[in-house]
């Protein structure tokens, strides 16, 4: 089990875990504030989070998955995290698909922070190995676990 605890794998479950807390920060200011001038385009550039350092880093990656997500679904990243949430009212199928294509949209997301310099290349295969295989639901419900990854 000690194998588990590579500096890959502890990377990931922080950058997953913070996922969770992004949603829910990004839940949070959109339940404050419903002017629609804020809500982008889906598919509008948008800057990257500035920032030096793990969070920052992590920050840029999981925002831009959420991006990526929106635009290949046609909403707005605003609305995708509304899906996304825990106990979010809609069709079981529509979650279902928005959860397989936020994966999707995190793996570009890596790929594009390894490409800039962000996510050491080193890890990068690593990470995107686990990405693929990380429990998404279980993630977007606050239940991730390394354990659960591995079937532990």
């Amino acid at each position: 089990m000690d194998s588990l605890r590579t500096p890959a794998t502890i990377v990931l479950a922080v950058l997953l875990a913070a996922a969770v807390v992004l949603i829910g920060v990004e839940l949070a200011s959109s339940a404050g504030d419903h002017d629609a001038a804020l809500v982008q385009r889906p598919c509008a550039p948008r800057p990257l989070y500035r920032g030096a350092g793990f969070d920052a880093t992590v920050q840029r990656v999981v925002l831009d998955g959420l991006g990526i997500t929106a635009c290949r679904l046609g909403t707005s990243r605003e609305q995708l995290v509304l899906t996304l949430a825990p106990g979010a009212k809609g069709r079981s199928a529509e979650r279902d698909r928005a959860a397989e294509a936020f994966r999707a949209g995190l793996l570009r997301a890596l790929d594009r922070g390894r490409d800039r310099g962000d996510v050491p290349a080193l890890f990068a295969p690593v990470l995107r190995r686990l990405v693929e295989h990380a429990p998404i639901e279980d993630l977007l419900q606050g239940r991730f676990s390394l354990g659960s990854i591995f079937g532990g």
